[in-house]
This record gives structure tokens, C-alpha cells and sequence, in this order.
């Protein structure tokens, strides 16, 4: 997109458009929305009292018993991270690792979130755009192969292969 230098001064936001850069007062928004819904997540997370079995603590949101454990006998991919939600809220985290290795992380992920978006709200900062860049194939496949691996830990569990 070509502008004439005459026209640049009125249209500020094609100048933002076109460097690729957002504004403050964007940045400020995403981080507050950031800061929100984080805020949001783990505070549910932490009025839910997490289940002993280490599973099932979803059930006081929805009363519906995983599909997968009642058709199958096995857990599926996400069994366990409300619970790992709970007990990292609660601050245990050797709890929450425990109950889904998985939700343990993502919730602590869910919580360094809540932070950077509340520095970003309150400054505008580009730090939160720092981690948006890190997100492309080879952090797709690590994640993927994280889930599979938390999945695989929680089947053994289930099954009570690890005593």
C-alpha cells in the first residue's frame, strides 16, 4: 500500500497497519482481555474442590461423567485437568501434576498469562507479542506429543498399572 507522505499525518492507521505494528491502546486491550479471561479460568478453578480420584471434579460444573471411562473404561486426552486446574489453584502443584501432568502445566501457562496480561494492560508493553511469535509447527507437534504423553500417564493410572 502506497500513501503519499501528505496523506501519512491523517491516516495513522494505515502507517499501523502497514509497519505491522499494533498500538498501545490495542496491546492494552488484549492484555486486559488476557488478564480476564485468565483471572476468570482460575478462579473457577479454585471454587471447584478437587476430586481424590483425580478425575471427575468436572462434574460440578456439567454433572455429566466422561463419556470415554463410561463407554470404554479409559479415560480421554483432557480426563483429569479440571482436576489439575483445581489443585494448582489451590496452589499444589505436586497435586495437580499428579491428577494430569498436562492440566498442571496449563494452568501454571494459565497463570503466567494473567500476569503478562496485566503488565501489558497496565503498560502497553510488546512482551505479550513475544509470545504469540513462539507459536508455529514445532510448537504445535510439542504439544501434541504433550497430550499424547499425559493421555498415555493418565490410562496407566486408571488402569492402576503404576503401583
Amino acid at each position: 500500500m502506497h500513501m503519499p507522505a501528505s496523506n501519512l499525518a491523517s491516516a495513522p492507521s494505515a502507517v499501523v497497519l502497514a509497519s505491522g505494528r499494533t498500538s498501545v491502546a490495542t496491546r492494552r486491550l488484549i492484555g486486559t482481555a488476557v488478564a480476564i479471561c485468565s483471572a476468570g479460568l482460575l478462579a473457577l478453578a479454585a471454587y471447584l474442590q478437587p476430586s481424590a480420584t483425580g478425575l471427575g471434579t468436572h462434574a460440578q460444573l456439567t454433572r455429566v461423567q466422561c463419556g470415554w471411562i463410561v463407554l470404554m473404561d479409559t479415560p480421554c486426552p483432557t480426563c483429569g485437568m479440571t482436576t489439575a486446574f483445581a489443585h494448582a489453584a489451590d496452589g499444589h502443584l505436586l497435586a495437580a501434576l499428579a491428577a494430569q501432568p498436562l492440566g498442571a502445566l496449563l494452568a501454571v501457562a494459565t497463570a503466567m498469562a494473567l500476569l503478562i496480561g496485566v503488565y501489558v494492560a497496565a503498560t502497553g508493553s510488546r512482551v505479550g507479542a513475544m509470545f504469540g511469535r513462539l507459536w508455529g509447527p514445532r510448537a504445535a507437534w510439542v504439544l501434541g506429543g504433550l497430550v499424547v504423553s499425559a493421555w498415555i500417564y493418565k490410562i496407566i493410572i486408571y488402569k492402576g498399572l503404576l503401583q
